[in-house]
Formats: C-alpha cells, structure tokens, sequence
C-alpha cells in the first residue's frame, strides 16, 4: 500500500512474499569472474523467448554495479579498500521478471549479503537497503524508491515513512516500524506471463513529472501516503473491508495520473469483476488484493488465467 510514494517522501506498507527469492553465491576464485549470463540458444525463437522473460541486460550488470557499490562504501566507511580474495558468482532466482517483484533489487539484495559475509563485512541494517538503492539508481539509473530493498532485507510486514530521512553514513534512511504478517486477511497475487516491462518504464517518467512540479503527481504522492497510513490502522483493528477499499483506491488513483499498460489494466478489472480488491503490488505486471474464501479463488484464478495469469496464495511465513 502506498506505492509509489516511497522514492516521493511517501510511506507505504510491503510485505515479503516466500513463494518466491533469489540467492547469489560467491565462491573463491583466481579471477574475478561476473559473467553469469552467458547464454546460448537453440534458435531465434529461443533467444526472443529469453528476451521477452529477462530482458536485454540480464543479472551481470546488477552484480558489477553491486560490487562498485560495496566498494566504495567499505573504503569510505570500513577503512578496507582491498578486496582480496577473488571471487566466481553465480545466482539462482525464481523471481517473475519485469512484472513488478522487485526481481532486480533481490538479485542486487542478495549480492550484497553475500559480499558482507564473503569480506566478514557488517554493515547496519539500517543503511542496507539505501546502499542497495544506490547501485540501481547511482550505477544504473534505474528509477526507483527504498521500499522494494526496506523489505527484502527487513522482511515480514514493514510500514514505512520516508516524510523525515536520517542520514546514516552519507545515506538517506527512512523509518521501518515491523507489524505481525498475521494482521494481513488472505491474499491473492497475480502475474502476467505475456506482458512484462521494466520498472523504469514507469518510474522514470513520473520522476520527470514530480521534479517538474506537475500539481497532479505531488499531491497523488501525498495521498498514497495517507492511503499507506489507513490500511494500517485498518489492519489494526482487523478491518478488512475498509483495507481491501483502500487497495482499490491506491490503484484508482496511480491509474488517474498515469497512461497504464492496457493488459496489466485488464487484470485489474478481472479480477475485480470477481468481486475483489485489486492493485498493482509493484510497477505492473503483477496485482494483489484481498480474496477472503477459496471459491472466489477459484473463480479469479479461472478469470486471470484466461488472460495469460499466473495465481497463488502468498506465503508470509
């Protein structure tokens, strides 16, 4: 909830999703060896296929960007500018791509852990998912905000305010208060398998617009990060008709100030001709609601899979 106020001096509620994860290695080597995404294909077809599910740029990008990252932080703040030894990666990941996951923050997420174990590197959990925000937005200007990193290293269900960053160690760092998963009602999450898009396509364009002081998209952020600060309460006082309305809104209105994919629109109002909740859980490509009994389920999972969906039940625990 909330999003995508999170990079706008927003807050927003996020909940890790165990369904899904990615996990980098990093094992002792003679050369330093990033290259995980040496492909090769069987045909044309093969390779459009790869394209449409991973994109062009693929994990090494993020791994390298990650280390310059890592770098620079330990020679700044840990007196260590030497990195020895060398290292070989390699990574697994589950994670949809391009539908709004945050499938490239965990890559990048997990980079990192493993970096500070490999170096026995602490670095305050606090400023984690700042630095992990740098390597997107600094290295690769990737548009983006501190949610999707907030929960992939703090995990379970967080509540976040970024209206009043502290600066630890040079880093903007927000406000994470932890809630119990077991205030959630049971979800549903969706995700296109045919219509993917990278997270920039839309971050980068609102940035642009927010920056330039456009009336509609500054106080759209102000009022995401209200819908963030009900859904709270309302989960509180186990009010779950009022958090599934705000769901509803928190969509209605990113669709109000943005031009939205046509098909990720559609699973919106599929699901909702189903009779529940419906939101983008990221940027698009992939929604989330709340869907209280297993027939509904049924009936959702026959509607969305007819338009190329994948559904499941998210675990939190």
């Amino acid at each position: 909830m909330g999003n995508p106020s999170d990079g706008y001096g927003g807050k927003t509620l996020s909940v890790s999703v165990k369904n899904f994860s990615a996990s980098v290695t990093l094992t002792e080597s003679q050369q330093l060896c990033i290259e995980p995404d040496q492909f090769q294909f069987t045909s044309v077809d093969a390779l459009q296929n790869h394209v449409r599910d991973h994109g062009y740029y693929g994990a090494s990008r993020l791994f390298k960007a990650t280390l310059v990252v890592f770098s620079d932080y330990i020679t700044a703040y840990k007196n260590q500018s030497n990195l020895t030894p060398n290292f070989t990666v390699s990574y697994q990941t589950n994670i949809p791509r391009m539908v709004g996951l945050a499938g490239s923050s965990a890559l990048v997420v997990a980079m990192l852990k493993a970096l500070m174990q490999f170096y026995s590197v602490s670095i305050d959990q606090h400023v984690l998912p700042s630095l992990a925000l740098a390597v997107e937005r600094r290295e690769l200007k990737i548009g983006g905000g501190l949610q999707d990193r907030v929960i992939q290293f703090y995990e379970g269900l967080i509540a976040m305010d970024f209206a009043q960053l502290d600066s630890i160690e040079g880093f903007a760092c927000g406000h994470y208060t932890p809630l119990a998963s077991n205030l959630l009602p049971p979800l549903y999450l969706a995700y296109s398998q045919t219509d993917s898009e990278p997270t920039e396509v839309f971050h980068n364009d609102l940035r642009s617009r927010y920056e330039s002081g456009e009336k509609a998209v500054v106080e759209a952020m102000r009022e995401f990060a209200n819908f963030s600060e009900l859904a709270v309460n309302a989960l509180q006082q186990s009010n779950f008709e009022e958090f599934s309305d705000l769901m509803d809104q928190n969509f209605d209105l990113r669709h109000s100030i943005s031009n939205l994919n046509a098909h990720h629109v559609a699973m919106i109002e599929a699901a909702r001709s189903c009779g529940v909740s419906a939101k983008y859980a990221g940027s698009g490509g992939a929604i989330v609601g709340v869907c209280t009994d297993e027939a509904t389920f049924v009936k959702l999972t026959a509607k969305l899979e007819n338009l190329g969906c994948v559904v499941v039940r998210p675990v939190f625990e």
